[in-house]
Parts: structure tokens; sequence; C-alpha cells
């Protein structure tokens, strides 16, 4: 499927430390993607005599690693070493907020000798979104459309704002720079319209760095810390986002601090649920509590403990009552559970969050069972093409409505006709015979898979310009939502 895996790599990162009156916790996860290009960076505690000073970021690369990776070993230095003044206090906020500006525009600027950079040979680029924590402020820093946001007595108290082509402010500067915006891309191509890297697009003669096509500046937003009020702050790439908005995931996290102070296994919490609930991306979360988050409750556990019971009782009865229709297969499984009104499911997460617990049980009471061929996004591929065509030409329509792409007509177009390709193709095999050589295995092209985000999406000939505003939502598998 492209640049897509044929199952998804759930093998985490994850960890956890604590300092400065706050703890983190942080997962990461490859996913569908066939590359594992995000990074991030966790420092409690930081040099230059700011020991009482927090720093963590998340890293979304795009076309490689390079970049992120590198970003995720010097982002900071680059910031504490250009010159501005760090110290606590209100006065001290606009030479912060300088120091951090001028840190991405020189760490942009120093990558840009790296060889393989100059040369075109790499041609990656990353996001970037930080928060830095001082004894008195929040410092959030966000370059491109990676996330942060910040839960504040018992609601979204503040969230950055993805730098997008499309944005009116972005889409000026492009402009003025001699690019374009088509299809929501620089240049139909870049779904970002500020990145660190990405040198492609910036090489406009008599523009400066912050006038390019895509610009390395960071918006930088400062709030004063409120003591008790403040629970948390996430800091996620853009995998998390596409399938969960800024209310649910807070909801979610909080939720889950109710049940489980172990910050690492919230995180991977995140990250599964958002993988069950369709996301195709790489995925990274950062999660730092606050010494207002929400603490353990007997209450919300009792009832984490009934929902669980509940879920593997009723696993327990799909299977006990198969009969003669035989075992059911897991996602049947789990359709089936998802169209029953479920009391006390995690908000944000839903029965998503809760996929580990059926699995687990049904795989205890079906321990002989036959690979069933379902993927953790919930959609199940038979092992013949029909099959294995409808999942993938679902999940590419899916996709496209994820990302507001406006191009379902022609994806559906030329889906619909490899589908029936390989009706036509099955009936006349019996008289043609063996199909020649330099034919595909099958005699078809590959369902078309949905572009990547940051990647050249299909040529904008046969693409529509814009998403339609009124086309209608997809109905997806129960399981996934």
């Amino acid at each position: 499927m492209g640049a897509f895996l044929d199952k998804p790599k759930t093998e985490k990162h994850s960890s956890h430390g604590e300092g400065n009156g706050l703890r983190y916790g942080l997962s990461s996860m490859q996913g569908w993607r066939v590359e594992m290009e995000d990074a991030h960076t966790a420092v409690v505690g930081l040099p230059h005599g700011l020991t009482d000073w927090s720093f963590f970021a998340v890293y979304d690369g795009h076309a490689g690693s390079r970049v992120a990776n590198y970003c995720s070993g010097h982002l900071l230095e680059h910031i504490l070493s250009g010159g501005a003044e760090f110290s606590s206090g209100s006065g001290s906020v606009e030479g912060v907020k300088d120091g951090i500006r001028s840190g991405f525009l020189n760490i942009d600027e120093y990558m840009r000798s790296f060889s393989d950079l100059r040369q075109g040979l790499d041609r990656s680029g990353s996001t970037a979104v930080c928060v830095l924590l001082s004894p008195t402020h929040l410092y959030f820093i966000n370059c491109g459309d990676s996330r942060a946001v910040l839960s504040r007595d018992t609601k979204v108290g503040f969230s950055t704002q993805d730098h997008k082509p499309c944005n009116p402010r972005e889409k000026e500067r492009i402009q003025n720079a001699g690019g374009s915006v088509m299809i929501q891309r620089v240049n139909g191509s870049l779904a970002v319209s500020r990145a660190l890297g990405d040198y492609d697009y910036k090489c406009v003669d008599g523009k400066g760095p912050t006038e390019q096509l895509v610009s390395p500046e960071p918006e930088v937003c400062v709030l004063e810390r409120a003591a008790e009020g403040d629970e948390f702050v996430v800091l996620a790439c853009d995998g998390i986002w596409d399938v969960m908005s800024n209310e649910e995931l807070c909801d979610f996290v909080r939720s889950r601090l109710l049940v489980c102070d172990d910050l690492e296994k919230v995180c991977n919490s995140v990250v599964d649920t958002c993988l069950h609930k369709g996301s195709r991306d790489n995925m990274s979360v950062v999660l730092v509590s606050l010494p207002g988050a929400p603490k353990i409750s007997e209450e919300a556990l009792k009832k984490e403990e009934e929902l669980d019971k509940y879920l593997e009782t009723r696993v327990e009865e799909l299977l006990g009552n198969s009969g003669e229709a035989g075992v059911p297969d897991l996602v049947s499984v789990l359709r089936s559970i998802a169209t029953e009104n479920i009391p006390n499911l995690p908000p944000g997460g839903g029965l998503a969050s809760k996929r580990s617990v059926i699995e687990a049980v049904y795989n205890k009471l079906n321990p002989h069972r036959e690979e069933e061929g379902a993927c953790a996004g919930g959609e199940e591929e038979s092992e013949e093409g029909g099959g294995s065509t409808a999942a993938h030409l679902l999940e590419a329509l899916r996709q496209f409505r994820l990302h507001h792409r406006g191009q379902y007509h022609s994806v559906l177009e030329e889906s619909l006709a490899t589908y029936t390709l390989r009706g036509e193709s099955t009936a006349e095999g019996a008289g043609e015979g063996r199909r020649t050589s330099d034919e595909d295995s099958d005699g078809l092209q590959q369902p078309v898979s949905p572009p990547s985000p940051r990647s050249p999406p299909p040529s904008p000939a046969t693409a529509e310009p814009e998403a339609s505003q009124d086309a209608p939502a997809l109905e997806s598998d129960p399981s996934s939502n």
C-alpha cells in the first residue's frame, strides 16, 4: 500500500521521569508507516543554571527522519545559547521569546550546511511543538502542525494553532514568495507551511528566512502558570490529532489519570487508542503532569473494573452462543459490542480504548484460532482479493476525509474501476490461460493508497482543487470509532 505497511508496527518507545514539581511520560509508535520519522525531547533541569526549568518537545519528520532526529538532540542548546537572557519573572518574558525564535532560526540555518541536506541527497523536514516551563510561566512553541494543549480547570485552557498553507497569513507569505497553495499544500506538495529543514522550499532569492515558501519561525505563546488550575500539558504529532480533537484527548487523558498514576502507561494507552481509531501515521505523545493534575479516584477505579468485567462477560457470551455458526472472529465480536449502549466508556477514547481488554479475553477463550487478518484499525482483509480491495478503498476514502483533501471522486472512480477489472479478469481467466510475464501477478494495479499528509499528492489535473464541505461523512467500521 504505497507508504504503508501490510500491518502496523505496534512496538513502542516509552519512558518517564520527574523533577521540578512535575512528572512526565512519553510514548511513540511507528504504526502503519514504512518508517519511523518522529522524535522527541524531555529534559527536566536545564543547563546554564536553569535547574528549575524544563523542556519538552515532539518533532514530526517528513521525507525522512534526519532533521527531526537532529532537532531532538540540539534544538534546546540552540535556544539557550542564542544570547538571550533566560530568567523567571514577567520582565524577562520577551527576552525568552526572542531567544526561542533565534534558536529556531539558528538551527535551521546550521542544518543547511549539512552536506546531505545541502546537496539535496536528503530533503527531509520536521515540525516542532515544544513547551518550556519556568517556575512562573509556560512557553508554548509551535512550528508546523504538531500541537500542544493545556488542560486547566478540567477543560482545554490553551491550544497551539496548526500552521497550514490555507491559513490566510501563511497563504499570503507563500504567494509573496512566488508560490501557490493547491489542494491545501505548498505548491501542491507540502501540507505544512512552517517547518525546520525542507530547504527545497527555502531558496527564493531576495527573501529572508521568515519570508520563504516554508518558514522556520516558531509561534510562541506565553501563559502564567496557575498552581491550582493547571492539570497537564499534552504534546503530540498529527498522527494523534488526526483522530482525536483537543477536547477528546484532554478528556481521555484526564479519565486515565483517575485510574492510573503511571504516565508512561497513560501515553501508551493514548497511542493504542489512536491506532484503533484509525490513525495511519507515526504517533508520538508527551504528557507533562502538573501539580493540579487529577489524582487516583476510588470511584473511578470501581467503574473501570465494572466496565472491564462487563466487556469480558460480553465476549464470553458472544463466543459461547455461537452455535452452529462457529466461533465468530475478533472483528465480528468488536462490531457486535460496538452496537450496544455501554456505560462508563472512557470519554474521548470510547470502545477503541478498550480493544486490548476485548482482545485479551477473546484470545484466552479462542486459543486455537486461525490468523484472521484483522488489522489494528478495525478493518478485516480477506485472503481473496475482493475483501482487500474493498478495505483499501474504505481506508483511502477515510484518510481523505481526515485530512480534508478534495479528491473523493477521482479515488472512488479509480478504485471502483480496479475492483470491476478484478471481477472481469476472474471471469475471463479460465479461457485466457497463463498471463504474460510482464503483467502484475493479479493483472491489476494495486489499490490507491491515501497520500501522506506531507508527501506529493496525485496530479492536480486529476484532483479537485478544494475539499467539498458538503461531502457526506463516511460510515466506518464500528470497532475503529
